[in-house]
């Protein structure tokens, strides 16, 4: 198929290669970084702009930072939905809100065209091995049209349903991974402060009912004090607002939801938007005058 890809970042750059790589042409048309060599290298097509893309692609990807992205690439006067042909299929892989996500299908359903909603999880590590864990909210006919897609960049795949049920399934997600990784710094910070090697309390912990991919890869990271991002803590801050503003809507308190978006406000205060998710530890160790490497 032709195969439109609008954002090819740091992880939406792997995923359409995987696209690429099976076979199908792409078409590129670029966000905010340079669209990436490897891809125009193997052949892909660049476009002049996002209406462009949709018109010469059967089926049109996003991968964007947030929800304004998306609805300026989907409706602006030169936007994909300017470009659509009646029978065509938008997918955004993007994590944005699951409100404005209902929307936006309605006015592309409009259009005749499918729509589904695929935020993923998994990080540019996902993204690099095809193994993404990959939530859809989509109609039966859209899911199966988008599903042979989803398995050349991901290894689980799930129809939760209808359009939105994707979006709410990964902010139910983003929720979990905050609240653990807050969860492994307090518990770490707590062993370092109290005199202990942290690091052989992450070993020993590994081995117990505490063990976590997030204990074991980003209380790593804590300790080594490596915070290049995997996962901009900006990404997470904005998706702990969706939680909470969609929360609000809903009339439910998210109260440590909010205490991990507090600690991530407190990272961006001192510089560190840009830092890995991990070191949300940062803004505790200020508050207990104490780094985890420190013994």
């Amino acid at each position: 198929m032709k195969i439109g890809f609008a954002g090819a970042g740091i992880m939406g750059r792997p995923m359409a290669g995987h696209l690429q790589a099976a076979g199908h042409e792409l078409l590129l048309v670029q966000h905010r970084s340079p669209l990436p060599a490897e891809l125009l290298a193997a052949g892909a097509t660049v476009c002049q702009s996002a209406a462009e893309l949709a018109a010469g692609a059967d089926i049109v990807i996003l991968m964007l930072p947030d929800t304004g992205d998306v609805e300026a690439a989907l409706f602006e006067a030169d936007g994909i939905a300017a470009g659509l042909r009646p029978g065509g299929c938008v997918i955004d892989m993007s994590s944005i809100d699951p409100i404005a996500t209902r929307g936006f299908a309605a006015r592309i359903g409009a259009l005749g065209c499918d729509y589904v909603d695929a935020p993923v999880s998994g990080g540019e590590v996902g993204a690099k091995a095809a193994s993404l864990t990959i939530m859809c909210g989509a109609t039966d006919t859209a899911f199966a049209r988008a599903e042979p897609l989803f398995q050349l960049m991901g290894k689980n795949i799930t129809h939760v349903g209808p359009v939105g049920a994707g979006q709410v399934t990964k902010v139910a997600n983003q929720i979990i991974v905050a609240l653990n990784i807050e969860a492994v710094a307090e518990a770490l910070l707590f062993a370092a402060k109290a005199g202990v090697d942290p690091d052989k309390v992450r070993s020993a912990l590994m081995g117990g009912f505490a063990a976590s991919r997030v204990l074991e890869v980003h209380g790593q990271r804590m300790i080594d004090r490596t915070f290049a991002p995997g996962f901009r803590i900006a990404l997470h801050q904005k998706d702990l607002n969706l939680a909470l503003n969609t929360a609000r809507s809903l009339g439910m308190a998210l109260p440590n939801t909010a205490s991990a978006q507090q600690l991530f406000s407190a990272c961006v205060a001192c510089g560190g938007a840009d830092w890995d998710h991990s070191a949300i530890v940062h803004a505790l160790e200020v508050l207990a005058d104490h780094e985890i490497a420190k013994v």
